[in-house]
């Protein structure tokens, strides 16, 4: 091949590759978070927080109220939610007092400050936590034996809780965890699910509750459609309702708790007959990045990690073989470097709008450095604001929650604790 063929190869690839190159897609603040930002200022805050738009979360709960009433009573998911007075305004706006809890010591929490709260266990607890609860049960206003429902998935299981319910004296009402395509436990056959009720019947101190089945697969499977997997998880759970119901007769409660649903699926029954009785939804409340989905298209995001900008440089700098100038001719969106305050959280940047992250430089919960074009015009002690991929761990990192309300900081939301066993 003749030189001159070569070099025009060579040019026509490198400018191929050029038109390749990405997009600049920096922007500055929109208005929504320079307000953010402002309130986060005139409240004296300067360090990473977690926000909650109170206008936005009691947006969310209506339009959950609309799917849901008149079918299905709602519960709340409290480990999406973790915080008393967050719960206590979900409760409130929802007109639901129905709780899903996933941890000991947070149920212990729950039942001395909502005391009227009725409570299923939203996955299958060692048998010691459960003592843990009775035992650091203070007594009051909630009745255990009324307003708790343990969650069982096994017959070994099941014995366990008699064996304590027994030496406690405890009056224990259980609900049985069905397998309903997840395949994450929980009954698999009707011989199991027989035997745990046989065990049940039996005691002197449990009783039957109910059932609960989720089924958060149907909108993820990649092959075939979520209605189908949706309508075959009902299936499966109609057909254990009936041999409950042969089995138990007249035992079957009159308040038998029938629970489905979780965020992603919950709008998956807005049209048709189920065998279910209540749906569960948290996160959809405050719609966490990894809810973007389109069963949720009518729910918008009402959390946010901000945190301040310590250092805003012009460049960007790789130690050791720098490649920095190499990224940011290449990809225009890298020409400025941020480092913030802490980081590496399960979150994406969301506000300034481009900016990302750098693997080549490595993440930080110390200092995590982001990139962004020249569009950005960041500063120190500016404002950087992120979503939280999920609610339920992330919330819990940043101490009491900065509730923003009409262009102001109105309240702040502690946490759950954690407490001594």
């Amino acid at each position: 091949m003749k030189r001159r063929s070569l070099i025009m190869g060579g040019a026509a690839a490198l400018g191929l590759g050029w038109l390749l190159r990405p997009g600049e897609r920096g922007a500055d603040h929109s208005p929504y978070f320079q307000q953010l930002s402002a309130a986060l200022e005139s409240a004296n805050l300067a360090k990473p927080s977690l926000v909650i738009d109170r206008s936005r979360l009691l947006e969310n709960i209506q339009t959950l109220r609309k799917h849901l009433e008149g079918r299905f009573e709602y519960r709340i998911v409290a480990k999406s939610l973790p915080s008393l007075p967050l719960l206590g305004t979900v409760m409130e706006a929802s007109g639901s007092n129905r709780l899903m809890l996933f941890h000991q010591p947070f149920i212990n929490q729950v039942v001395l400050r909502y005391p009227g709260a009725d409570i299923l266990l939203g996955k299958p607890m060692p048998v010691a936590a459960a003592h843990n609860f009775y035992r650091q049960f203070p007594g009051g206003a909630f009745d255990p034996q009324r307003q708790l429902r343990w969650l069982l998935d096994t017959p070994e299981r099941a014995a366990q809780y008699d064996k304590l319910a027994r030496e406690l004296g405890q009056q224990m009402p259980v609900c049985i965890e069905l397998d309903v395509g997840l395949h994450r436990g929980g009954v698999t056959n009707d011989a199991q699910l027989v035997a745990m009720l046989d065990l049940i019947t039996r005691s002197e101190y449990l009783s039957f509750g109910g059932f609960m089945g989720y089924e958060p697969h149907i909108v993820k499977v990649p092959i075939g459609s979520a209605e189908t997997y949706r309508d075959r998880a009902m299936t499966v759970y109609e057909h254990y309702i009936e041999v409950a119901k042969a089995h138990l007769g007249a035992l079957w409660p009159e308040d038998v708790v029938l629970n489905a649903g979780g965020s992603p699926t919950y709008e998956m029954y807005d049209e048709g007959s189920y065998p279910v009785n209540e749906l569960a939804a948290g996160s959809c409340l405050v719609k966490p990045t990894d809810f973007d989905l389109p069963t949720l298209a009518d729910h918008v995001p009402a959390c946010y990690i901000a945190t301040p900008v310590l250092k805003a440089l012009d460049t960007l700098q790789i130690p050791g073989i720098d490649l920095g100038a190499v990224q940011s001719i290449w990809d225009p969106n890298r020409a400025r470097t941020f480092f913030t305050y802490g980081g590496y959280w399960k979150a994406r940047p969301e506000s300034p709008e481009g900016l990302v992250n750098n693997s080549l430089y490595g993440r930080s919960t110390n200092q995590e450095m982001l990139n962004g074009s020249r569009r950005i015009h960041l500063e120190v002690d500016d404002w950087v604001f992120l979503r939280p991929t999920q609610s339920e761990f992330v919330f819990l990192q940043f101490g009491d929650i900065a509730v923003y309300d009409k262009g102001a900081i109105v309240e702040r939301w502690p946490v759950f604790r954690e407490q001594a066993a």
